[in-house]
């Protein structure tokens, strides 16, 4: 029987399973009693033990089969220890890279070392990252030796290894002992600096052959994908290698298809209407049909979007997992809670979210709690956003310091670096390479982390808020759309072109006589809940010519960094809903456009983020100069 139609359903299921494992084992290591938590654990290893079985992965299934006779004891009596909790833990990290090995398509890996360790051994099994291989001598250069070859080495981390810049300093190191590194991506110094991201690739010249450098590079755990081969004639741009590949799979819940069924067979039926209607020139049943027409499009975009919609518990199920094991390798002592797993969101915002919230719980674990303390993950819904939360009990931060910071390390003047409320001063965090940590850590400290954090959030539309006092703990907050394709925007008019701001960036309109404008220095202001908004005109940030002020000016108020800014427009347009498209190369570059749109009567609308358009231009929290209209 050809099982090969199965895997992708395997590999789904198998990483539910695995994430569930995870986080039960955590709970039970608190409370080793609950036999509920042990017996829904037993469950999970059966399952996943009998789905390996039966498509043939039999070191997967072998593994489950013995992660299940461990709790099996336990079930029956036997106290789990903790020694027992981190070879269970040990086991499930194993056990996902059996199936990372399944699904690139490699053989799985030998089980022997893990299944005949002693058991009863007084120490507990580590659950840190893989030691880094001792380094190997760099090749004599003798009569004797062998050939030295030249070999093109592509690598990238996991998505939740923990501390990936350290990781992929000591992988560099670990491929400079293995013979001389001709060039690398990224180089390094700037590895040294904290600026790897996930992925490395680098020439390397070895006496090695190329099986062999893959296996030692394997041993240094976390890899998401690896390849060793022989420089190509032309250099490509790197890519992550994928053996084949796979073709994208989403759960879907039967009620939903038949949904799906039902308004195709009304979209028939209306559609034969509409032609009736047209060839009797019916022009009565022609608009009512029309009318009915729309509807059903309305209630079939509705349920497109549940579709693409995956509760928050999809990407935070390994977690407490993760938490529990950087408390323990700080150690402290941290409780950790989430609350609203179940809220439900876009699938291309759940998907970007795994390493927003890594560096989020990265941070509260090593900057916010001292020696013991609580971290809650929260997540609800504001209107039409969606807000998550990450809160801490733990010394919280100073926006002094952080000014101070800042002016030592060259980011600010000292009067700029006074000009900061403190809500933008905390928000220096989140400047590249900007850290507060006295000392560089495996985890964190390295400058990295809330400037990813910041990138992706802007980048789905939404903002970054933090929340901060000495003592009082640090609460960071993400205000989130809840889909990213299909939005409410705000038509304006500029220069004669028609752009589209998202409403989720608009937090209020003002119509503005020439009285109500004033000047301060060299910019317009306005006064509004008493305070002086600053105006920025769009013709000038897009390079058009100026315009003559009207009698009334209208403005956007948008927030940039935690202070509003109004931006002047030609004309208010209303309001519409409209299916954004992403912009291919080289719209893609074009400074604050986040897609494009195309609108009923065939124009092409352009969608502007003016927090990350006025950031490029004019940066108006830290030096907030205006423009004239």
């Amino acid at each position: 029987m050809d099982m090969s139609r199965y895997r992708s359903l395997f590999f789904s299921e198998a990483r539910e399973h695995l994430a569930a494992m995870g986080r039960l084992l955590v709970a039970l290591e608190d409370d080793s009693a609950d036999g509920e938590t042990l017996d829904a654990l037993f469950r999970q290893a059966h399952s996943l033990k009998g789905m390996a079985a039966s498509m043939g992965f039999e070191r997967t299934a072998e593994l489950a089969h013995y992660l299940e006779d461990l709790l099996d004891g336990s079930r029956r009596g036997q106290n789990l220890s903790p020694q027992a909790v981190d070879r269970l833990l040990a086991g499930v990290d194993l056990l996902g890279e059996l199936v990372a090995d399944l699904e690139a398509q490699r053989p799985e890996r030998d089980l022997s070392s893990f299944l005949d360790a002693d058991q009863h051994q007084a120490a507990p099994v580590a659950v840190a990252p893989v030691a880094p291989v001792a380094p190997v001598a760099p090749p004599a250069a003798d009569a004797g030796a062998a050939p030295l070859r030249e070999w093109q080495v592509e690598l990238e981390l996991a998505a939740v290894t923990p501390a990936p810049a350290a990781r992929l300093l000591l992988i560099y190191n670990h491929l400079a002992g293995l013979g001389r590194i001709l060039d690398s991506t990224p180089g390094a110094e700037d590895l040294k600096a904290g600026r790897g991201g996930l992925s490395l690739q680098a020439r390397l010249l070895s006496e090695r052959e190329g099986p062999d450098l893959e296996e030692l590079l394997r041993r240094q755990g976390h890899l998401a994908a690896l390849r060793v081969e022989r420089p190509r004639p032309r250099k490509a741009a790197p890519t992550r290698p994928q053996p084949e590949e796979q073709p994208r799979t989403v759960r879907v819940r039967t009620e939903l298809l038949d949904q799906f069924i039902n308004l195709a067979g009304e979209m028939i039926t209306s559609r034969h209407r509409l032609q009736a209607a047209h060839r009797g020139r019916d022009w009565r049943n022609l608009r009512d049909g029309i009318d009915g027409m729309a509807r059903l499009v309305t209630d079939l975009h509705h349920q497109v979007l549940k579709v693409r919609m995956m509760p928050l518990g999809s990407v935070t199920g390994h977690l407490p997992r993760l938490v529990r094991d950087l408390a323990r390798r700080n150690g402290k002592e941290v409780s950790f809670a989430i609350q609203g797993e179940d809220l439900e969101l876009d699938r291309a915002i759940i998907e970007k979210l795994a390493d927003p919230l890594l560096h989020m719980l990265r941070n509260a674990v090593d900057h916010g709690i001292e020696k013991r303390g609580r971290i809650e993950l929260r997540a609800s819904r504001e209107k039409d956003m969606a807000l998550i939360e990450v809160i801490d009990d733990g010394r919280g931060m100073d926006p002094d310091a952080l000014r101070r910071k800042a002016v030592s390390a060259g980011l600010l003047s000292e009067a700029q670096a006074r000009s900061l409320r403190d809500a933008e001063a905390l928000l220096l965090v989140c400047r590249p390479g900007f850290s507060t940590a006295a000392t560089v850590t495996d985890i964190s400290g390295r400058g990295v982390g809330m400037d990813v954090v910041k990138t992706v959030v802007e980048s789905l539309g939404g903002s970054l808020e933090i929340t901060s006092r000495p003592g009082a703990g640090t609460r960071l907050a993400l205000r989130l759309p809840l889909s990213v394709a299909i939005i409410q925007v705000l038509l304006v008019e500029c220069d004669g072109c028609l752009l589209g701001i998202p409403l989720t960036r608009v937090l209020r309109l003002l119509n503005l006589t020439r009285r109500e404008i004033l000047t301060s220095g060299r910019r317009l202001v306005t006064p509004l809940d008493e305070e002086m908004l600053p105006l920025l005109s769009l013709r000038k940030i897009l390079q058009r010519p100026a315009a003559a002020l009207a009698k009334t000016i209208p403005v956007v108020v948008c927030e940039v960094q935690g202070r509003r800014v109004g931006l002047v427009v030609d004309t208010l347009c209303g309001q519409r809903q409209v299916f954004v498209k992403a912009l291919d190369f080289p719209l893609n570059q074009l400074v604050g456009v986040a897609g494009a749109s195309i609108l009923g009567d065939g124009r092409l609308l352009f969608i502007v983020d003016p927090q990350l358009l006025l950031q490029e231009h004019h940066r108006p929290a830290t030096h907030p100069a205006g423009v004239s209209s």
